[in-house]
């Protein structure tokens, strides 16, 4: 018969390790084993101190540590859950793509929650990406980009006003948009480095503040080397892997290998 993973009763004070691990192993095995499964929520803490006999410092330890391994998620104001096991997503460097086409090309639906969508005043960020001046207004999109229901990332792209006059227009996907104003960018620079996610973008993710996450900043030109997008990204770190193909100098420029 399987133990409860709170019952009191197996904890030893010496000869199996402090109680907080003892804890830890005990809901890791559960989840292993199916016994907890993924979305499923734990005793608050003060019950769960009363159900194990520990001091709820024991169990907070116990459980921050599932946290940060990502076995266990909190969420502000909902509890703490059995973290859901994602399918991690390969995203090719080498291609100018949309989220929208990325996941239709692995047969994944795609929604949009949005957070801002609208015609601003640019920040001094903006003005120095897109070369506007403080009089300008720029249409700013900013939104949740889920896949089958998942929060993947948060995207916050900002664009010259006279290449998308009305932000509102956009409902699915940008690059869909200005293909059809002919204004499809077809270059872009892109740089990408690690951050760990602050308090409301986890939220808006569903991840526990202070966990890894990508960062991806994106400037993309026109044909004729305009200036068109600037966007910045934020992945959730357990849902992506970036790839890129390299070729050596000998193969680029024709040298024998």
């Amino acid at each position: 018969m399987t133990q409860d993973p709170f019952s009191p009763e197996g904890f030893e004070e010496t000869g199996r390790g402090p109680l907080y691990l003892q804890l830890q192993r005990r809901i890791a095995d559960a989840i292993a084993s199916g016994q907890l499964r993924p979305g499923d929520s734990l005793p608050p803490e003060r019950e769960m101190a009363s159900l194990t006999g520990l001091s709820r410092v024991t169990v907070r330890r116990g459980v921050q540590e599932l946290v940060a391994s990502g076995q266990l998620v909190q969420r502000r104001g909902s509890g703490t859950f059995v973290a859901r096991k994602m399918e991690r997503l390969e995203q090719a460097l080498s291609l100018l793509t949309s989220f929208t086409e990325d996941m239709a090309r692995r047969g994944r639906s795609v929604e949009s929650r949005w957070l801002r969508r609208g015609l601003f005043a640019p920040t001094p960020e903006e003005m120095m990406a897109l070369g506007l001046g403080s009089v300008d207004r720029v249409a700013r999109l900013e939104r949740v980009r889920l896949s089958d229901g998942v929060p993947l990332a948060i995207e916050r792209a900002s664009l010259l006003q006279q290449v998308l006059p009305q932000p509102e227009a956009v409902e699915d996907s940008l690059y869909e948009v200005l293909e059809e104003r002919g204004l499809r960018p077809v270059r872009a620079v892109q740089r990408i480095s690690a951050t760990n996610l602050g308090e409301e973008d986890a939220g808006f993710l569903h991840v526990t503040p202070g966990v890894a996450g990508l960062r991806m900043e994106r400037i993309s030109y026109l044909p004729s080397g305009q200036v068109i997008e600037f966007t910045r990204s934020l992945y959730r770190g357990d849902a992506y892997d970036f790839a890129v193909e390299l070729k050596s100098a000998a193969a680029t420029d024709g040298r024998p290998a």
